[in-house]
């Protein structure tokens, strides 16, 4: 029981334990707090990886789409004849390991 005072006993008891009981409790709400903010940051973190593999998703479709639009724009001899240089050039390796490089970073 608290010292003598001119309030009554049980009334200073019941302050006194109530702030015991916070002080008692305030690690758990603090650690509470910890685990909440940690799962907050792993869901957003997680939603910015779906984010960057839809994103790349459209970029590798829009880069098939351009390479088949510039096959199918193909239509004279010359365009022939200058589509047979690039394909013997280094151009198509170069596309190649860039689709690698999509494919790999799609697939992380």
């Amino acid at each position: 029981m608290a010292l003598p005072t001119p309030m009554n006993g049980q009334i200073t008891d019941a302050v006194t334990q109530s702030n015991v009981q916070v002080l008692g409790s305030a690690p758990a709400m603090a650690m509470g707090a910890i685990f909440q903010s940690l799962s907050h940051s792993t869901g957003i973190l997680y939603e910015n990886a779906v984010s960057s593999q839809q994103q790349l998703a459209i970029a590798s479709q829009a880069a098939t789409n351009q390479g088949v639009l510039q096959i199918y724009s193909v239509d004279t001899m010359a365009g022939a004849a200058a589509t047979s240089k690039i394909a013997n050039s280094d151009v198509p390796n170069n596309m190649l390991s860039l689709m690698s490089a999509l494919r790999a970073s799609t697939a992380a």
